[in-house]
Parts: C-alpha cells; sequence; structure tokens
C-alpha cells in the first residue's frame, strides 16, 4: 500500500477516504461532531466522506482543517464523484436489512409514491436524509426521514 500522506499529489477518493478513516478514529470523533464542525448534516458528510458526494470548497476545507489532512485531500473531496456501488446484497446485516426493507416494502413505496403524484419517481439527487433516534419502551428505534423532489417521467 502507498504512503497515503507522502504521496499526497496522487490522491483519490478512495485514498481520502481511508485517510478520513484513519483520522476519526485517531481523534476519537463521530460523524455527527464531524458534520457540526463543517456545517453539514452527519448523512452528507458520511456520504461525501465515503466518495459519495462532492463537498462545496468551504466544507471541504473545514472538514481539512479538522482532521489535519493533507492540503491536497480538499481537492479530491470536492470532485464529482462516480457512484458506482455493488449490486450484490450486502452481508453487513445493518445494510442488509435496508436492502430487505426495499425488497419488501419497494413496491408498496413506488405504488404509494405514484398514486399520490404521478408516474415519476423520488430524486436522489435533490434529496436529503435525517437518522435519529426514538426512545421507545420497548427498545429505542431508529427513525430514518427521506426527503427527495418528484421527478415525473417526460412523455415523447
Amino acid at each position: 500500500m502507498k504512503d497515503l500522506m507522502s504521496d499526497a499529489a496522487m490522491l483519490s477518493k478512495e485514498d481520502v477516504t481511508l485517510l478520513i478513516l484513519m483520522a476519526k478514529k485517531r481523534k476519537g470523533l463521530k460523524w455527527a461532531e464531524i458534520s457540526d464542525s463543517i456545517g453539514l448534516s452527519p448523512v452528507f458528510t458520511h456520504s461525501a466522506c465515503m466518495g459519495m458526494n462532492s463537498m462545496p470548497a468551504d466544507k471541504a476545507a473545514a472538514l481539512v482543517a479538522l482532521l489535519d489532512l493533507p492540503t491536497e485531500a480538499q481537492e479530491v473531496l470536492e470532485e464529482y464523484p462516480t457512484k458506482i456501488w455493488d449490486q450484490a446484497v450486502p452481508t453487513d446485516p445493518c445494510i442488509y436489512r435496508l436492502y430487505e426493507i426495499v425488497g419488501v416494502y419497494g413496491p408498496t413505496m413506488k405504488a404509494l409514491i405514484q398514486e399520490e403524484f404521478g408516474d415519476g419517481i423520488m430524486s436522489a439527487i435533490d434529496f436529503d436524509m435525517v437518522i435519529s433516534r426514538v426512545p421507545n419502551p420497548k427498545g429505542d428505534r431508529v427513525k430514518v426521514e427521506m426527503s427527495g423532489k418528484f421527478l415525473a417521467y417526460a412523455n415523447w
């Protein structure tokens, strides 16, 4: 493996993600603390740090400063992502359960969205998501709120 700190001029998105994860662990920070420090939501912060979104210049600079990353990491954080992910169902239980939710409720979500809005989709580009804890006597609940712009299919 290359020395990421000494070869900073050639950093890839994957390299910067690794540097971020190492710095986060070294500093003992949580994603909410990082996102609060740079002024973005935890969901968007994590996604951008994993290379799935690009960061605005000021937020990338703040992240680089907070985590003591090489200055070259800022440019990489600002780069447009290539969103390629493995299409196989993952084995990580937390991620697998999200696939399970879409597998079980996806057709229901699609039907209800189209019944309410018409023939179209919810944007994952003009989109936001909040993940929070909801206290419950039977055990705390994970609340996932997603909001995306409705995009109607064009007739042509």
